[in-house]
């Protein structure tokens, strides 16, 4: 189950709309400087950490020992995505360290777009679609390069020859067959068998079922989610896990980690954070499930530190199956002033709970700990780096969130980042239907998405509640597509009520209209600008976007209330009806909310294999070209600042300063030397 929210860059922010705030912000930082590289689909940019230095010494002291603890992980998520990457990525920046050949040549140039390409999604395969990167240098360019290497600087296993590690590298790399899929989701098939991922050896998908279902007690109203933390193998027949932890998988990084941690502890800001880190520290040691629960539910109650942080296996998309976790990291401060508006949001958590379209069974009578807040990013790690989340909530388990609450956090200088680095790109122009539209999403689209992602989080995944004795992991590969769902639809619905206008916290009855158009747009059409030609939608939160969307259009057959219209040869997204459309949503996150309760695997997947994955060939292709002629990069991330210790005499942090300086190469060589302490076979 996924608590997260992806960042799509977002129509408003694409389109350069900004409420007043945001257009006093970016005009006081006219100077800075937020592109910093493009390559391939991608475009790197730098996020800004707003009111750092009115930060006191000992937090700033806090946060970099945090950062430190991020960005040791580094290597983790490397080796999870598949158990060669991290040779293929030591070899591939030695090979650029060392080359001495021509560099304006077209054979190199295109080395150094994979090589930037694979530190961009950690490791050979697409960070969204999870296809493998194509080489568009030749084999024997690669060959000549690595022969030209000593031993000494290849990631060579032990008692291996030159020549052996080469052909098998050039084999991973080269050959299209050969991990084809890092996650793949395609009905019928062994998703473990045919996934890239480093999450299984020797298994397949059956036995691994068969493995947890065994570990799983029905009468266990508290279960620890069952493989989180662990690697599942064959060892003389049968199935076991290596657990990642400090004295097992991993240790050589997670020592590091929980060194960072521990000085962190010592400079905690209040009682409740330092025994968080201590019960985190305690569960890296252990690495038993247990004590991540424990941990986990301290983290929930620990309100009132202004710094606060994401550190573990926490997120599951790397997994077809659901349940392994990749590692990330976020350290973050709280924007006081911006989080008043989910303060208020969090107030009537019981009041959207009550009067939620979802059968009355299925809501939770007493809605306990909704927390929310807005966030300022100051350390990306892991999962969240380069690509970062717009907003997350956590933690994953059910029975937590519903004995204890959650934590939710929208991620305000990332968004600032992306309209910074986005304005006067043409998109909007290009494919928003109508002056209207036009209007409505300049005014009120900046603020109206913030808003939806403040209800998906704050609300939304917390919303909502199982039947008794419904496996957390009944919908298996479908779950998160259909989480998302829940937590999108529940956003959809309460946006438009009158209620927020009331709060205080929308500005008027009609601003809801701007992320309406924007969702069902990126949902039919724009979001198919990640996808290349032929291919189906494989990523969550996509699957997740095109089943609201393409649900709705079918069920506005009759009522016209959306449709698609062609207009001098191009395709737009029409609503004629807003409050039909908000019935639909309302209709649609009914029959969620009744998959997810019930735990119905068959309903999960009769909707997301109907609307959620096959795309439209003839619009998608029109969607292609009419974006190619932008010339925008569809996919965006970021680089960190640095973070450098100022002492005393004695050795004691009296200041951190902070830097913006640094470019992506630079910031990528140097963290795979100066943090880089996994083994390249794990």
């Amino acid at each position: 189950m996924k608590k997260i929210i992806f960042a799509f860059a977002s129509l408003c922010l694409m389109t350069g709309c900004q409420n007043s705030t945001e257009k006093e912000k970016n005009m006081e930082s006219s100077e800075f400087n937020w592109v910093v590289d493009r390559f391939d689909d991608i475009e790197v940019i730098r996020y800004r950490v707003n009111d750092f230095e009115s930060l006191t010494a000992k937090q700033k002291e806090l946060i970099y020992y945090l950062s430190e603890a991020s960005v040791y992980g580094r290597d983790i998520l490397f080796d999870q995505n598949n158990r060669w990457n991290l040779a293929i990525r030591r070899t591939l920046e030695s090979i650029y360290q060392n080359f001495n050949g021509d560099k304006e040549s077209e054979q190199y140039k295109s080395f150094e777009k994979y090589l930037k390409k694979v530190w961009f999604a950690n490791g050979i395969h697409h960070h969204y679609s999870t296809d493998k990167f194509t080489p568009e240098f030749s084999k024997e360019f690669f060959v000549e390069q690595v022969n030209a290497l000593p031993e000494s600087k290849l990631p060579l296993q032990d008692s291996q020859t030159k020549d052996n590690f080469i052909t098998h590298i050039t084999e991973v790399i080269f050959n299209p067959t050969v991990y084809p899929k890092g996650v793949n989701q395609t009905e019928g098939e062994d998703l473990v068998v045919t996934s890239a991922n480093n999450y299984y050896r020797g298994v397949t998908q059956k036995e691994v079922e068969a493995f947890y279902e065994s570990k799983k007690d029905p009468k266990d109203h508290k279960p620890v989610m069952w493989g989180m933390n662990s690697r599942v193998v064959k060892n003389n027949g049968k199935v076991e896990e290596l657990v990642w932890k400090v004295d097992g998988l991993y240790t050589e990084a997670l020592e590091k980690v929980v060194y960072w941690l521990e000085k962190a502890e010592k400079v905690a800001e209040t009682s409740e954070q330092k025994i968080v880190l201590q019960k985190l520290i305690s569960y890296y040691k252990s690495g038993c499930l247990k004590e991540f629960d424990d941990y986990a539910i301290s983290w929930v109650y620990d309100l009132n530190s202004q710094i606060d942080f994401v550190n573990g296996f926490t997120e599951s998309y790397g997994d077809p199956l659901g349940m392994k976790a990749s590692w990330e990291a976020l350290v973050n401060f709280k924007n006081i002033q911006a989080t008043k508006r989910t303060d208020i949001i969090s107030e009537n958590a019981q009041w959207f709970e009550n009067n939620s379209p979802v059968e009355d069974r299925f809501k939770k009578e007493t809605v306990k700990g909704v927390s929310a807040k807005v966030i300022t990013a100051a350390m990306l790690g892991g999962d969240c780096y380069p690509a970062s989340p717009l907003g997350i909530n956590l933690p994953n388990s059910n029975w937590i969130r519903s004995e204890h609450g959650s934590k939710s956090v929208t991620i305000d200088n990332i968004s600032e980042a992306y309209d910074a680095a986005s304005q006067g790109s043409g998109f909007g122009e290009e494919f928003i239907y109508g002056d209207e539209n036009k209007r409505l999403l300049k005014e009120y689209g900046l603020y109206a998405d913030n808003m939806h992602t403040d209800l998906h989080e704050c609300l939304g995944h917390g919303s909502g509640k199982l039947l008794p004795g419904v496996d957390p992991d009944a919908l298996k590969a479908y779950g998160s597509p259909v989480e998302e769902a829940r937590a999108d639809l529940f956003a959809l619905y309460y946006i438009a009520d009158p209620k927020l206008v009331e709060l205080g916290i929308m500005p008027n009855e009609e601003a809801y209209k701007a992320e309406y158009y924007k969702y069902m747009m990126n949902g039919l059409m724009t979001q198919l600008t990640r996808i290349q030609p032929g291919k189906n939608v494989e990523q969550a939160h996509m699957r997740n976007r095109q089943t609201i969307t393409r649900w709705v259009l079918e069920n506005s057959k009759d009522d016209k209330a959306v449709e698609l219209k062609k207009i001098d040869g191009k395709t737009y997204v029409v609503i004629n009806d807003y409050e039909a459309l908000r019935g639909k949503f309302a209709a649609l996150l009914r029959k969620v909310q009744t998959i997810k309760s019930t735990g119905d695997f068959k309903g999960g997947k009769e909707l997301i294999e109907t609307y959620g994955i096959k795309i439209d060939p003839e619009l998608h292709n029109e969607v292609l070209a009419r974006y190619k002629s932008l010339n925008i990069a569809p996919y965006k991330g970021f680089i960190n600042p640095i973070y450098t210790p100022v002492a005393d005499s004695k050795g004691n942090i009296i200041d951190v300063k902070i830097s913006y300086e640094e470019g992506y190469t630079d910031q990528m060589m140097r963290y795979s030397t100066d943090y880089s302490c996994l083994p390249s076979y794990n």
